[in-house]
């Protein structure tokens, strides 16, 4: 591990200072850039410890929907009464994810900005990594690539995001909140992440001193009919290999609305919206289901370990929409 220096900044002004500067990190419970200084992927000269600022109140926003501070815990967040009651969806993949130890330290921030478990990113060892050393190669395209991406990767990365919560939030339509040397701004949840493309070592669209401050959730009508699902290798701590966000809104016998998010699949959580436009109008049951998990991967592109992701999310995404439905 490299020296760096530290900050524990006591409010956020002084935290925008601390994190412009050249080589400056934001450090939340650290539970996935702590790992990756071990094994010298990431190298910050200064670390700004956010702990402690006042980010972690989860409140009911004026207008309707909820206001997640970027340190609350995944553990309180996934609890809260709020949580539980209006945005089930939420709350089911932040259960999924991790073990309840990570989890109450684990941020809301930190999951949003935790970056790919891709072999080849993690061991320096391996030398072809464009996401660690641009222009160095992809090792994954012709190595190990179970785990990896069969949509909207590019000739530069396969690499996943690991986030079982932004996969949830990708359905719900959520927005970021961003504090930076410029002032605030929001993100809509899809613009947040990015694909690969021909930087693949930027994993957001943060600009450089940002700091994630909140997570704004809209009221959610469809929080009735909602299903997190995650399928991995085993039961509990393992990333998952395609996991789905679904929720649907029936009215009268036929579905007026959906959403489909999936994860383990892409660079970012994957929204379908061409499966969601498959759903509008359909009676909810097998059949429509069926269109629906065919439709979610359009496009996609295997590689020699994992095309058996093509198929595990189709299955997937017709699954949680049974029991998002009731009639599983």
């Amino acid at each position: 591990m490299n020296e760096f220096s530290y900050a524990r900044p006591a409010d956020i002004d002084a935290a925008l200072r601390a994190g412009a500067a050249t080589g400056a990190k934001y450090l939340g419970a650290g539970t996935n850039l702590l790992d990756l200084m071990k094994g010298g992927v990431e190298r910050p000269v200064r670390l700004v410890d956010v702990t402690r600022l006042p980010l972690s109140e989860i409140a009911p926003l004026p207008g309707g929907g909820l206001r997640i501070g970027a340190t609350a815990a995944n553990s309180d967040t996934a609890n809260h009464p709020l949580v539980r009651k209006n945005y089930p969806l939420l709350s089911e993949a932040l259960l999924a994810g991790a073990s309840p130890q990570l989890r109450n330290m684990a941020t809301v921030g930190g999951n949003l900005l935790q970056r790919t478990r891709c072999h080849y990113f993690y061991e320096p060892a391996f030398p072809a990594c464009n996401k660690r050393d641009p222009g160095s190669g992809c090792a994954a395209r012709e190595g190990r690539n179970r785990i990896h991406a069969i949509l909207g990767a590019s000739e530069q990365c396969i690499a996943t995001h690991p986030s079982d919560m932004a996969v949830a939030l990708a359905a719900l339509d959520a927005v970021v909140e961003v504090r930076g040397p410029r002032g605030t701004r929001r993100i809509a949840i899809d613009g947040f992440h990015r694909l690969p493309g021909t930087t693949p070592q930027r994993d957001t669209n943060l600009e450089a001193g940002e700091l994630v401050t909140a997570v704004e959730l809209p009221p959610d009508r469809l929080a009735a009919a909602s299903h997190y699902l995650k399928v991995r290798d085993r039961a509990s701590y393992a990333f998952a290999l395609v996991s789905v966000a679904a929720a649907l809104d029936v009215q009268d016998g036929t579905i007026r609305d959906a959403r489909i998010a999936l994860g383990g699949v892409a660079h970012k959580p994957w929204r379908a919206r061409e499966a969601e436009a498959a759903l509008r109008g359909a009676r909810p049951g097998a059949e429509a289901f069926r269109a629906a998990g065919a439709a979610s991967v359009a496009g996609a592109r295997a590689y020699r370990d994992n095309a058996f992701k093509v198929e595990l999310a189709q299955r997937a995404v017709a699954r949680a929409l049974e029991v998002a439905s009731g009639s599983a």
